[in-house]
């Protein structure tokens, strides 16, 4: 199983709103990189749903119910589907990312513009443990 950082903005589409709906199509992604990472998900591999904009933290996690379809006429984008698993007991935040040197090679703090990237297993482990305190 693989791992996933999927970020929101989360007056978009937040947690609670995956919450609410039981699962969604995760599409609208617009970069080649994070396209790449979307079309390397398949069932069953869980990802931590992360608030950007003022929040900026790991709110989340969620499991990928469908792999990579077709997302639009043009381009070579695709979509996944996932449903919420459960929250983080605590939210963690990018401060906190940022601070752990267990994360120093996260491919999201290096390539902060993406919305899609991967979370190594040591990396999953690490922001659970923060998430619990």
């Amino acid at each position: 199983m693989a791992h996933w950082l999927l970020k929101s903005e989360p007056h978009s589409y937040s947690w609670d709103d995956l919450v609410r709906d039981q699962g969604t199509e995760w599409d609208g992604v617009r970069n080649n990189a994070a396209a790449a990472h979307l079309r390397a998900a398949k069932v069953g591999d869980r990802a931590l749903i992360y608030h950007s904009g003022e929040e900026k933290a790991a709110v989340g996690i969620a499991e990928v119910t469908r792999g990579p379809k077709k997302d639009g006429d043009e381009g070579n984008w695709v979509s996944i589907a996932i449903r919420a698993v459960e929250a983080l007991p605590t939210p963690v935040t990018l401060k906190a990312m940022k601070a752990d040197a267990r994360l120093a090679d996260m491919v999201m703090l290096r390539q902060s513009r993406l919305s899609v990237s991967p979370v190594s297993e040591a990396e999953w482990n690490a922001i659970l443990a923060m998430a619990k305190g």
